[in-house]
């Protein structure tokens, strides 16, 4: 009978062998969720240091943490070095950021500089004088070549009186909001001046751009602060000085408007 009692409560004796690998499956668990917090970071060094802690204690054989760092050694460092110089990456960012605005209002500047070209090949178009005027558009801005013969008589530096409608035209399609640079300069051909009034073509291409700009700032709309004149005499030909065309093509008055961006004082 006791046989019998004995037996039965050892029948009824709970069998706990299964909670040792329950135990080592959440041992490694834990282990998993620290490894995946730990390759988040990128601090390569504490993880370094957290990989050996564990190695440590897992022993018998290669460790599950002994592996490469999850990340390029040098994907790390400038990592780390953006964390350690937050300031000049911040600093990095608003230049790219600037750079960014300073192309986009070049580009708006450009666009409204072709559309004043439109504006002002229009008016060549309507008044006959594409043998005379001309225009090209470059990065340095909007430039509008006259020739001489338009504005004045040969060896002088007064603009004609018959002239004058063109140049107050002229003068009206500088009329801008807000306002541009605008560089009047003069050029001559290579032919040595024949008269007491100028000792050179230099002087000659000063003084037709300065009276070609006093002329042209008589509209109360132009602002003469945005205005200045050059002169360069036969020092900057477009053409071959040895025929006649060629000489009529460097004698000539240019107006360059000049892009916003950089330019306004």
């Amino acid at each position: 009978m006791s046989r019998r009692k004995k037996k039965q409560h050892h029948e009824e004796h709970v069998d706990e062998s299964w909670l040792l690998p329950y135990a080592d499956l959440l041992t490694l668990l834990l282990a998993l969720f620290i490894v995946l917090f730990a390759m988040s970071s990128v601090d390569a060094q504490k993880f370094q240091k957290l990989s050996k802690a564990f190695n440590d204690v897992f022993t018998g054989g290669t460790g599950v943490l002994e592996f490469p760092s999850p990340m390029p050694d040098g994907q790390m460092q400038s990592t780390d070095a953006v964390l350690e110089n937050p300031d000049k990456d911040l600093e990095g960012m608003a230049a790219l950021d600037k750079l960014e605005k300073e192309q986009l209002k070049q580009a708006a500047d450009q666009e409204e500089l072709a559309s004043l070209q439109q504006k002002v090949n229009a008016f060549i178009k309507n008044k006959n004088l594409a043998d005379k005027l001309e225009t090209s558009l470059t990065t340095e801005g909007l430039l509008v070549s006259i020739r001489d013969n338009v504005l004045f008589s040969s060896g002088s530096a007064e603009v004609r009186t018959g002239d004058l409608k063109i140049a107050n035209e002229i003068a009206e399609l500088l009329v801008m909001d807000p306002p541009r640079n605008i560089i009047i300069s003069g050029h001559t051909d290579n032919v040595p001046i024949r008269n007491s009034r100028f000792e050179s073509n230099w002087e000659l291409s000063v003084m037709r751009a300065v009276n070609f700009m006093k002329m042209i700032l008589h509209h109360d709309k132009l602002d003469p602060r945005w205005f200045s004149a050059k002169g360069f005499g036969e020092f900057q030909p477009v053409a071959d000085n040895e025929s006649k065309d060629g000489r009529a093509k460097n004698r000539r008055v240019e107006i360059l408007i000049l892009p916003r961006t950089g330019n306004q004082s």
